[in-house]
């Protein structure tokens, strides 16, 4: 079946470039044609001039029927020579007269001539009645074509195939798949690419499907699992609540316990929202301001300040709400307060949004800001402590992905001394 394809594809942009070469041909031969036509008559200038020189000044002792016994140049007498109604002979009649006209005064008439022979009649200034003289302009053949004009066809043809062969075949079937590959990891992943063009590119076509399945298996391998470990430990955790309720423990060490329970179940929540709990969140029109206010409802003012800006965008409004509150809790353990939450508008203008959370502390160096982004990494420097996983700012990243965006990490200099923060990015997302 391989050979097949490839001798069908050879077979069809064969016949094409054959197609283009044979048009081509023909063409270039009719401009060749015509080019000759108006130099052989250009050429042929110079000779009627002679002939009409020849019959005007022997029209003066001859008769015409005489004189054309004599000379053997084809005369005609009478007012109105029979014509033919050709286009081709009227303009080489035409050109014709425009040459002789540049050299004789008065200047002639010429008219296509009807006949056995093909060519135009020429007036001659005659004593007596109108004479007109027969000026033969044999036609150029266009069939067959100049060997050299052939050869050009042909090789117009062949690159003309080659062309449309390295189009259909390699560059069309690569940009299509370089524009798969750009969904790789993204929140829709591509669909199964159709196998078509060279054999290499149909194998590469191949292995890139095999790896998006595989890929696509190993995330939907890595959700079962986080969700699994997450949902079988809600039970134990509520268990162990209950039971810590009717044993007498001492206030300082029921406290501990509850403290240490809610950061289990903070942990087995994170784990929820990282598998992937709001990847098929429905995107609604919201006022962000006022999510970001109800995210933000159980704080003093004191402690985080708001500065946000009437917008309203089409978003997953759970998934970024919690994204939000991950950084607000990230801040409140690892950063200095005050806090400052901003809302802004961002490019392009009417779609996009810029949320950035500020504090008075040192943040996350430079330097690590790539790996504390990664999943399950936590910096011994900036973060760490109970009930965090490693995911806060993984999740915020991804959510900032699904609207499109980025985290970006942000550091200014206040008069109260040095800020840090972080923006996280994004658009309206399309569907609604």
């Amino acid at each position: 079946m391989a050979n097949l394809a490839v001798v069908s594809n050879a077979l069809r942009y064969g016949l094409v470039g054959l197609g283009v070469a044979l048009l081509s041909t023909a063409q270039l031969q009719l401009l060749l044609a015509e080019r000759l036509q108006r130099d052989r008559i250009a050429q042929q200038g110079p000779e009627v001039l002679f002939q009409l020189r020849l019959a005007e000044l022997a029209l003066d002792r001859l008769p015409p029927a005489r004189l054309a016994r004599l000379s053997g140049l084809p005369l005609r007498v009478g007012a109105a020579p029979p014509i033919r109604p050709d286009r081709t002979l009227e303009a080489q009649a035409r050109l014709l007269r425009q040459v002789l006209c540049s050299i004789l005064t008065p200047c002639p008439t010429v008219l296509p001539a009807q006949g056995p022979q093909r060519g135009v009649w020429v007036s001659l200034l005659a004593p007596l009645d109108p004479v007109w003289l027969l000026v033969p302009i044999p036609p150029v053949r266009p069939w067959p074509p100049d060997p050299w004009l052939l050869l050009a066809g042909l090789g117009l043809g062949g690159s003309v195939a080659l062309l449309l062969f390295f189009w259909l075949e390699v560059q069309r079937p690569l940009q299509l798949l370089q524009q798969a590959l750009t969904g790789v990891g993204g929140r829709r992943w591509p669909a199964v690419q159709q196998e078509r063009g060279t054999a290499v590119v149909r194998q590469l076509t191949g292995r890139f499907n095999t790896m998006v399945q595989r890929l696509q298996t190993g995330e939907q391998e890595r959700a079962v699992m986080l969700a699994g470990i997450a949902h079988d430990l809600k039970s134990p955790l509520t268990r162990l609540r209950f039971r810590l309720s009717l044993t007498g423990l001492a206030p300082a060490d029921l406290q501990q316990a509850e403290a240490d329970l809610a950061s289990l179940e903070r942990i087995t929540g994170q784990f929820l929202l990282f598998a992937g709990g709001g990847d098929h969140e429905p995107a609604v029109c919201v006022p962000l301001d006022q999510l970001l206010a109800e995210q933000a409802g159980g704080l003093d003012a004191t402690e985080l300040a708001l500065e946000l800006e009437p917008l309203v965008r089409v978003v997953q409004p759970v998934a970024l709400g919690r994204a939000v509150a991950n950084l607000i809790d990230n801040a409140r353990s690892y950063g200095v307060p005050p806090l400052r939450l901003e809302l802004r508008a961002a490019e392009p203008a009417g779609e996009g949004f810029r949320i950035i959370l500020w504090d008075c502390g040192a943040g996350i160096p430079a330097e690590q800001w790539d790996q504390a982004l990664m999943p399950f990494q936590r910096l011994d420097a900036a973060r760490g402590g109970s009930g965090h996983c490693g995911l806060g700012l993984a999740i915020a990243a991804r959510v900032a992905r699904a609207h499109d965006g980025h985290l970006e990490r942000l550091a200014a200099e206040s008069p109260a001394g040095r800020r840090f923060g972080i923006a996280l990015q994004g658009r309206s997302r399309s569907e609604i």
